[in-house]
C-alpha cells in the first residue's frame, strides 16, 4: 500500500483534512467555474433559446453521471474500506470489476444518441423551439459517454486512495480545456450550442488518457491486470448498493430539473426555462465547495472506520461540519447581497437580470442549512451504511422538491417553484439533524464496538 493512503490512518486530522479537501475544492471550484463559463458563452453566442435548450437537455447528461456516481462512490467507500483493513488484493480486484462496469454501462448512452434522443427530449418538455438547441447539444455527450463515466468514476476511486492532487488535476484539466475550446467551437467555428457540447466531450476524452496513463504507469495503490476485470456480481453488487445513494441523489436531481422545466414552461414559458438554466448553474456553483469538504472527508472515514480508529472519525466529521456550516453562511450572504450582479455576468437583458434575482433571494433564503445535508448524507455513504445514506441522499429532492415543485405553482405561479427550495431544505436539514442525533453514539464508539448499523460485508 502505497503512503498515500497510509496516511489516511496516521496524519493528523486538521491537517489531513485541509489536504485532502482544499484539492478537492479548488478541483471542484474549476469545474463548477466550466459549467458558469459554458453557460456564459451560450447565453451570450446564443440567447436564452440555446441556454434553454440546455437546460432541457441537462437532465439527460446527468442521468448519465448518475451511473458513474453510483459506480465511483460506490467503489471508494469499498476501496477505502478494503484499503483500511489492509486487503490490498480485494482493492485491487474492487477496481476491476468497477472498469468492468464502466464499460457495460456507458455503452447505452451511445446507444441512445441514435435511438431515442428526441422522443426522450419531447418527454423532458422540449417545445418545438427548443429541441434544435436541445439536440444540438445533447447528441455528442451521449456519444462520448464513456469519456464522462470514466473520468467522473476514477475521480472518486483516485480520491479513495488519498491521491487528493491528483484527483484535484484530473477536474482541472478538462474544465481548463473546456473553457478554452468553448468560444473556438461556439465562436469561431459558428457550430452554437453544439460547439459547447463537442468542446465537452473533446476534453473529457482528454482525461480519460491521463487517468489511464496514471493507473497503468503504477502510480496508485491499485494494480489494473486483467485477471481483476472478471466480473465479480457479489462485488459488483456491493459496490452499488453502497453507490446507490449517489445514484438516487443525481437522478432525483435529472427528476427535478424535468419537473421543474415543465412547471416553468405551464405556468411561465421558454424565458422563465432559460432564466432557470442559468440560475441552476450559480448554484452548482455555490454548491461545489461543500461537495469538495465532503470529497476530502470521505476517504478519511472510510479508511478509519474499516480500521476501528473512532476518535479519529469522529474529529472528521465535527470538523468538516464547521467548515461545511460557515461556507453555507458566506452562500447565502453573497446571494442575498449580489443577485443582480451575478445575473449581470451572463446577460445585458433587464428582463432576465430582474427575474434571476428574484428567483436568487427567494431559492437561496435557507442556504446556510445546506452544508449539513451534504455532510450528513456523505458520512453515511462513506462508512457503508446504504440504508440511511439511501434516505438523506433522496429526502431533499426526491421527498421534498419535486413534490413541492409540483404543487406550490398552483398556488403561486413560478414563484411556487422558487419558493420550493428553501422549504425542501429546511425540511431535509431537520431530517438530517434526527439522523445524526439518533446515530450520536457512532462518534462516542469505543475501539472494537459494533457499529449501530451493519455495513456491507468484506467480499473475498
Amino acid at each position: 500500500m502505497k503512503q498515500q493512503s497510509q496516511r489516511l490512518g496516521t496524519e493528523p486530522i486538521p491537517k489531513l483534512l485541509t489536504n485532502l479537501s482544499v484539492p478537492a475544492m479548488i478541483g471542484m471550484f474549476v469545474m463548477a467555474l466550466y459549467n458558469v463559463v459554458d453557460t456564459l458563452f451560450i447565453a451570450r453566442g446564443v440567447g436564452i433559446l440555446g441556454v434553454s435548450g440546455v437546460s432541457i437537455g441537462f437532465p439527460v447528461m446527468m442521468i448519465i453521471m448518475a451511473i458513474a456516481a453510483a459506480v465511483g462512490i460506490g467503489g471508494a467507500s469499498v476501496i477505502s474500506r478494503r484499503l483500511g483493513e489492509n486487503k490490498q488484493e480485494e482493492a485491487n480486484q474492487v477496481f476491476g470489476n468497477i472498469l468492468f462496469t464502466i464499460v457495460v454501462v456507458s455503452s447505452f448512452g451511445f446507444i441512445g444518441a441514435f435511438t431515442f434522443l428526441e422522443p426522450l427530449l419531447k418527454l423532458f418538455g422540449a417545445t418545438d423551439n427548443i429541441m434544435p438547441y436541445a439536440t444540438d447539444y445533447l447528441f455528442p455527450i451521449m456519444l462520448g459517454s464513456f469519456f464522462f463515466s470514466f473520468a467522473f468514476t476514477t475521480n472518486s476511486i483516485i480520491r479513495s486512495e488519498g491521491n487528493s492532487k491528483f484527483a484535484m488535476m484530473t477536474m482541472i484539466i478538462p474544465a481548463v480545456l473546456n473553457m478554452i475550446l468553448d468560444p473556438i467551437f461556439i465562436f469561431g467555428l459558428d457550430m452554437g450550442v453544439q460547439g459547447a457540447s463537442v468542446a465537452t466531450v473533446i476534453s473529457q476524452a482528454t482525461v480519460t488518457i491521463v487517468v489511464l496513463n496514471y493507473f497503468l504507469k503504477g502510480k496508485s495503490s491499485l494494480t489494473v491486470k486483467a485477471t481483476y476485470l472478471k466480473p465479480q456480481w457479489s462485488v459488483i453488487r456491493e459496490v452499488l448498493t453502497i453507490g446507490m445513494p449517489a445514484f438516487i441523489r443525481q437522478v432525483s436531481g435529472s427528476g427535478m430539473m424535468i419537473a421543474i422545466n415543465l412547471m416553468l414552461i405551464k405556468f411561465g414559458g421558454e424565458f422563465e426555462v432559460g432564466v432557470f438554466g442559468i440560475v441552476q448553474k450559480l448554484a452548482m456553483f455555490t454548491i461545489m465547495p461543500m461537495i469538495g469538504v465532503l470529497q476530502g472527508m470521505q476517504p478519511i472515514i472510510g479508511y478509519n472506520y474499516g480500521a476501528n480508529n473512532y476518535d479519529r472519525l469522529k474529529e472528521t466529521v465535527m470538523l468538516g461540519m464547521k467548515v461545511v456550516t460557515i461556507i453555507s453562511a458566506g452562500i447565502f450572504i453573497l446571494m442575498m447581497a449580489f443577485p443582480e450582479g451575478l445575473m449581470n455576468i451572463f446577460t445585458g437583458d433587464e428582463a432576465t437580470i430582474e427575474t434571476g434575482a428574484y428567483a436568487i433571494r427567494i431559492m437561496f433564503a435557507l442556504a446556510i442549512l445546506i452544508g449539513a445535508q451534504v455532510v450528513s448524507g456523505g458520512l453515511y455513504q462513506a462508512l457503508g451504511m446504504a440504508k440511511p445514506a439511501l434516505i438523506l441522499s433522496m429526502a431533499r429532492q426526491v421527498l421534498f422538491l419535486i413534490p413541492l415543485v409540483l404543487i406550490l405553482p398552483n398556488f403561486f405561479g413560478v414563484t411556487g417553484v422558487w419558493l420550493a427550495f428553501p422549504l425542501s431544505d429546511l425540511f431535509a436539514f431537520v431530517l438530517s439533524m434526527i439522523f445524526l442525533y439518533k446515530d450520536r453514539s457512532l462518534f462516542f464508539k469505543e475501539k472494537n464496538q459494533d457499529p449501530p448499523y451493519q455495513a456491507a460485508p468484506s467480499q473475498g
